[in-house]
């Protein structure tokens, strides 16, 4: 094994030139402008302090960047993952306590040992079975949830702490006439600013120009009120050393909640990578991602850094302001822990209600909304799954609408792989003509054999599809009374086992009946595992063929004559 496999930077320092050190530079302060806000939302989201978002932006990008295989992917804290280690924590200590911090922490360490130990496995390709859908269908639901969480915070209305959603607003229902309205103004100023920021304003930091003015109205407000809580001071420091808990009974509790972070995790990034990965025309190595998230999490939890994943919004910034390689990510977090150092005690003067909305906004670009109405537009399945997962999101355990979700989508995929298309081919043409080709009747009427079915089987036979093979096999014999059935083979590319046991014994039946199976078609690896199984040989090897017209030249000699002789349909050139 080469060292660029052990350690990829190997490879793209390679890459690194003056010009792209500039590029990259200029990325990463973009990068550290926007995550500032950014991480002290996450982290509160979290339940944690704001300063571990920060931590987080600082050390899980560099070591993401250094062992992943994206040239682009910014991996930080991200709003799903917070909203999943709150919920997942929340249930054994208290938010913001120095337990609660050092769960998350062991929780961010067990995320990690999965992923890495997924990627060294190499089952990168898994997150292929997983549809997309489930992410987008999490995300609008804890989009919803983290809206939810801070409706306390901008409107005063008392909210008992640990509620279910729907219990949180029939508290804000019946709270109504105790809703502060200087806390309203300074969240709706901080949203409306933002956003106008971000239309008028798109190279500069909306976030940030959000906050400053909710700051500069709760201080005109606190003259009138003493209401307004404010974040607190953030420590001007860079991220201290910590451990997790490693105890028998910790570990045995949070471990099945780590696999739900820890798969959350994977989708986010390799999607994300992948995402920005049609843009720039890279190549993304899924195994590796999961090697450098996996490595990201175990690292940080040792500097103060919960469970982080790739960020599709600072992600896709460093690619639009021109990063070139991984060098990108890594001055953005060396450039935050300047910002940090330099204006964390500014942190004091901002506002909760400032920072409830901040994260409305945060909360509400979370939901991809154009992904979901195509969704429910054009594919019932996909809708299913949205739909399912959402609603989970909403009312179940987190970690549970993670499971549901990737479980229904397996499910829906292995529903497709089992039944494949099975369509009727005829000749088209007439029988003297050359190079007749095989059509699907469904898409052209024409005349078929009253004694040889021709189909195509559209996808692999194994375990999973040969009982839906098997149906339609039988419906040919026992409906239209048909024994001889050529099989199309050129769309199959595995044959194993249990498929092949299962066509011998059809073979066996239509034999009784004077007929069989017949193939044409056949790749080559699928030929030459049929030859090795011995499943030509229990088949017959005179009912393989190379072309068509040897096979329904060498069938035709097995027909029944005495039904040739009254047939009108006059289909193949030998029925003259």
């Amino acid at each position: 094994m080469s060292l660029e496999k052990i350690f990829p930077f190997l490879y793209w320092f390679k890459l690194v030139t003056k010009d792209s050190i500039k590029a990259d530079l200029m990325a990463g302060l973009t990068g550290a402008v926007i995550v500032l806000p950014q991480g002290v939302a996450f982290a509160t989201i979290a339940g944690l302090p704001p300063e571990y978002g920060l931590y987080t932006a600082m050390v899980t990008p560099i070591v993401a960047a250094l062992f992943g295989s994206s040239f682009h992917l910014v991996s930080g804290p991200t709003t799903a993952i917070s909203i999943v280690v709150f919920s997942t924590i929340s249930h054994h200590a208290e938010p913001g306590s120095p337990e609660f911090i050092a769960l998350v922490l062991t929780l961010t360490f067990l995320a990690g040992v999965y992923q890495l130990a997924f990627g060294i496995a190499r089952l990168g390709s898994l997150v292929n079975f997983v549809s997309h859908t489930v992410v987008i269908g999490f995300t609008a639901g804890a989009a919803v949830l983290i809206a939810t969480s801070q409706i306390k915070h901008i409107t005063g209305i008392f909210v008992p702490k640990g509620e279910t959603f729907i219990h949180t607003w029939v508290d804000v229902v019946l709270g109504i006439g105790e809703t502060n309205f200087c806390l309203v103004t300074i969240a709706l100023a901080t949203l409306i600013s933002a956003i106008l920021a971000r239309r008028f304003m798109p190279k500069l930091p909306n976030l940030l120009i959000g906050m400053l003015v909710g700051s500069v109205l709760a201080l005109f407000f606190k003259g009138y009120t003493d209401t307004i809580k404010l974040v607190g001071e953030i420590p001007a420091h860079l991220p201290p050393l910590s451990h997790p808990v490693f105890s028998f009974e910790t570990i045995k509790a949070l471990a099945p909640e780590a696999f739900a972070v820890a798969l959350l995790g994977l989708i986010e990034a390799v999607s994300i990578s992948r995402a920005v990965a049609t843009k720039s025309n890279q190549r993304i190595n899924a195994n590796q991602e999961f090697i450098g998230q996996g490595m990201s999490n175990i690292f940080g939890s040792f500097f103060s850094s919960y469970a982080g994943s790739g960020s599709f919004t600072r992600s896709g910034i460093n690619y639009e302001a021109g990063a070139k390689t991984p060098l990108s990510a890594i001055f953005a977090a060396f450039s935050l822990m300047l910002i940090v150092l330099l204006i964390a005690p500014l942190t004091a003067y901002l506002p909760v209600a400032a920072m409830g909305g901040v994260i409305l906004l945060v909360a509400y670009n979370l939901i991809d909304f154009h992904h979901i109405k195509h969704t429910l537009s054009f594919s019932k399945s996909e809708s299913s799954i949205l739909i399912t997962t959402f609603l989970a999101t909403l009312f179940l355990e987190l970690e549970f609408a993670i499971y549901l979700g990737v479980l229904l989508s397996l499910i829906i995929f292995l529903a497709k792989t089992t039944t494949p298309e099975i369509p009727t081919l005829a000749l088209d043409g007439e029988p003297d003509a050359k190079g007749r080709k095989l059509i699907n009747i469904s898409k052209k009427p024409l005349r078929q054999c009253p004694q040889l079915k021709i189909i195509r089987i559209d996808m692999s036979i194994y375990f999973g599809s040969i009982n839906h093979i098997q149906n339609r096999i039988a419906k040919i014999v026992d409906n239209e009374r048909i024994y001889h059935i050529l099989i199309v083979a050129s769309r199959v590319n595995l044959i194993d086992l249990s498929g092949a046991e299962a066509l011998v014994a059809e073979n066996g039946r239509l034999r009784l009946h004077g007929g069989g199976l017949y193939f044409v078609g056949l790749k080559s690896s699928v030929y030459e595992f049929a030859a090795r199984s011995n499943f030509i040989k229990n088949i017959g090897a005179d009912h393989f063929f190379d072309s068509k017209e040897q096979a329904i030249r060498n069938i035709y000699s097995r027909l029944d004559k005495a039904v040739c002789s009254s047939c009108n349909a006059l289909v193949f050139r030998e029925c003259d």
